[in-house]
């Protein structure tokens, strides 16, 4: 089973990767995103992640696992367009673009938590 930290480490990984975004949009560096695959996240997500869900004694946990993939897929999406709105000097749509991602980093935030609490 996963330790504890783990998943406290994915949101960690998460949260690192929406400052970049938020640093980039920001001018402060170059940082273009990711497809959802090459984060850290998605590794797990797509990697070894469900063979440790698996191991998990708590049966909800496969459940929200699933339930992150299509979100993640979307945080991605979100953070690749508002760096596209951003060079195409399209200011306002980088800020909806945004604020949707920060919506989609808070949903992906809490369904780790919700695993880290888990069994």
């Amino acid at each position: 089973m996963a330790s504890k930290a783990f998943f406290i480490m994915r949101l960690n990984d998460h949260v690192q990767y929406l400052k970049r975004i938020d640093a980039a949009l920001k001018g402060q560096n170059d940082f273009q995103g990711t497809d959802h695959y090459q984060c850290k996240l998605g590794k797990w997500l797509y990697g070894e992640g469900l063979q440790e869900i698996a191991r998990m004694k708590n049966p909800r946990a496969k459940d929200v696992f699933q339930s992150m993939l299509e979100p993640h897929e979307r945080f991605h999406t979100l953070g690749k367009q508002a760096l596209a709105k951003q060079q195409i000097g399209d200011m306002e749509g980088a800020k909806q673009a945004l604020t949707e991602l920060h919506t989609y980093s808070t949903l992906l935030s809490n369904k780790l938590l919700e695993l880290d609490m888990m069994e």
